[in-house]
């Protein structure tokens, strides 16, 4: 498992028993855990609820944990990193250096530039650290060396602007890399790992034939392997997190010139999430090691299943970054879209004592994690559907780069095969009689705005293949989340777009990574966007929009779609809840987002 980021400590980089449950889980079927990265100071947190490495303090909570993970006879990896100027300006007391005083772009504090003095009492920082792992049972070190943090920095032409020797030249702007790995190799005995980022993914930044030479010193030095990523957080952060709108197996690539060219075991990473992955790297690439990130936030038995140890279907992972990188920043911890037990790992889900004839109507992401969760709890589930399986969900991986978006209903549709039954049919109250308890997850519906002249229009549907438009002008009502993906799509087919949102902002509610390249994509497009504005009047063809200081016509507008928000759709409720058990979930119970959907259906479970 490579690093992710958990946010499960308590603001003091203590174990808690949430980090113990969450990496027992996914050590049964590996040959190594790497643990979230290791603050090596509490001045250098990248988030406050961060695992530290900075005190002998810290060495029991950690012994702890990683007696754990051996009892599956799984080696451990202290990750150590210096986050350099990426040390997160928002956490007091954080301090910021670099190798040049340039502020990440990304955002951040301008960092102090470092001298000899910082220089070396940063390579005590590593070798003291290293001590502590070896102390706390860790079986590997593996040393950050890319992504963008300090030793990166250092390494960087772009971020490297130093005139003494440790900036200018190659061999100097690799100096105190190579000074930080000296003074871990005398500090422990234990074997090295080095994460690089391959290519930085930016003109000016790290490239791969740098690293070819940086790897063939590192093997000189007898590291252990080499650990081969790309891209970096201030400039890049979809090649840092491997996000579904960067081509998977870039980074495989890199590994395997880096292998060939130096002869140092390298281990793979980045959008390893299906058992076609795993044949196709160790078929076609012959990979040393192979490291999985998210796919074992998703399925924390992904390893187990591919492996064939555990004869049940895998829960994909979508590279979406939406609950395993939102939740972290959002200070809940890590979470994830598809895997509603991310984070709730230490919950005791028991089998129930009667088994019960439920319902759920609604064969959405809702109802569906409701229907197998109930199924797995021990109950008969009977799932009411009118249309497909996957609700509104199926017009979600429509837009550009969100094909993998379809992932979860494949999922849920073949888990739920031979285990509950589904009935196509419009439940009512008369068929639901007979039940023990109900779940309601009928979902949402679009909410029209009363628009003098509004009376033909599309909503998201418009994205499907029957109605996708070609060389159209088009107006686009609404710019949250699902106006934008519309545009977006819209854009891609050649059309003409027209974007008009009453507030001041679009793209509210998009994961923070598709938002930031979906409105780059937007940039030389035929897409004029205005906001603070309201559409007063459609006449045939032509719109009156109105906004604080100005009021303008549109004419020759050829389709109107409409992404004003979603409205919870409920009609069952009223006519239930006197009569049996009922929970309403997901949009049913409010409209929101996939996660939530999810999430709500397995916690109903919990309760019946």
């Amino acid at each position: 498992m490579s690093p992710v980021k958990t946010g499960y400590s308590d603001g003091t980089g203590i174990i808690t028993k949430k980090h113990i449950q969450f990496y027992q889980d996914r050590s049964k079927y590996l040959g190594a855990i790497t643990l979230e990265p290791l603050y090596m100071d509490a001045g250098l947190r990248e988030i406050p609820t961060q695992i530290g490495i900075d005190s002998d303090a810290k060495i029991a909570g950690l012994k702890n944990l990683t007696d754990s993970i051996h009892q599956f006879d799984t080696k451990v990896i202290a990750h150590l990193n210096h986050p350099g100027r990426m040390t997160n300006p928002k956490i007091p007391g954080n301090y910021y250096w670099s190798a040049s005083p340039q502020q990440c772009e990304a955002g951040g504090a301008t960092p102090k530039q470092m001298d000899e003095t910082k220089i070396k009492s940063v390579i005590k920082l590593f070798a003291d650290s290293a001590k502590r792992a070896e102390q706390a049972g860790f079986d590997i070190i593996e040393l950050q060396f890319g992504h963008g943090y300090l030793m990166a920095q250092f390494i960087s032409p772009k971020v490297n602007t130093r005139t003494d020797k440790y900036g200018g030249s190659f061999e100097n702007r690799i100096r105190f890399s190579l000074q930080v790995l000296d003074a871990v190799k005398k500090a422990t005995t234990l074997p090295i790992i080095i994460r690089l980022s391959a290519d930085e993914m930016i003109p000016d930044g790290i490239k791969l034939e740098e690293m070819i030479a940086f790897s063939k010193i590192l093997k000189e030095k007898s590291v252990a392997a080499i650990h081969v990523s790309a891209g970096t957080l201030c400039n890049t952060p979809p090649w840092y997190f491997q996000h579904m709108f960067v081509p998977k197996g870039k980074t495989w690539e890199f590994a395997k010139k880096i292998k060939e060219a130096v002869g140092v075991p390298t281990i793979y990473v980045g959008q390893i999430n299906t058992e076609e992955d795993i044949e196709n790297l160790n078929t076609n690439y012959k990979a040393d090691y192979i490291a999985l990130g998210r796919a074992l936030v998703a399925d924390a038995d992904f390893v187990g299943k591919i492996t064939h140890q555990i004869d049940e279907i895998m829960r994909p992972c979508m590279a979406c970054s939406e609950g395993c990188l939102g939740g972290v920043r959002s200070g809940k911890g890590l979470e994830c879209l598809v895997n509603p037990k991310v984070g709730k790992e230490i919950d005791i889900w028991t089998k129930a004592e009667n088994s019960k004839k439920v319902a759920v109507v609604g064969g959405g992401l809702a109802g569906m994690e409701a229907a197998f969760s109930s199924y797995k709890k021990g109950h008969k589930v009977t799932l009411f559907e009118k249309n497909k399986l996957g609700g509104q969900f199926n017009l979600a991986y429509l837009p550009p780069h969100k094909d993998s978006l379809k992932k979860i209903i494949d999922y849920y549709t073949l888990v739920l095969q031979d285990k509950v039954e589904i009935v196509f049919n419009e439940a009512t109250a008369t068929t639901l009689s007979s039940f023990d308890e109900v779940v309601l997850a009928t979902g949402a519906k679009p909410f029209i705005p009363p628009i003098e002249g509004l009376t033909k229009y599309y909503w998201a549907e418009i994205l499907e293949k029957q109605n996708l438009p070609t060389n159209k002008k088009i107006l686009v009502i609404g710019g949250g989340l699902i106006g934008t993906e519309v545009a977006h799509k819209l854009l891609a087919t050649n059309n003409e777009v027209i974007m008009v949102e009453m507030l001041g902002k679009i793209a509210r509610g998009m994961e923070m990574i598709e938002q930031k390249l979906t409105l780059k994509s937007f940039k030389d497009k035929k897409i004029k966007i205005s906001v603070n504005t309201k559409v007063q009047k459609i006449e045939g063809k032509r719109v009156y929009l109105e906004g604080k200081d100005f009021k303008e016509t549109l004419t020759d507008i050829d389709i109107i779609v409409v992404a004003t928000g979603m409205r919870n759709y409920n009609p069952l409720k009223e006519q239930l809840q006197n009569n049996i058990p009922v929970y309403s979930i997901g949009d049913a119970k409010k409209a929101g987002k996939a996660q939530t959907a999810i999430k709500d259906g397995y916690e109903v479970a919990k309760m019946i």
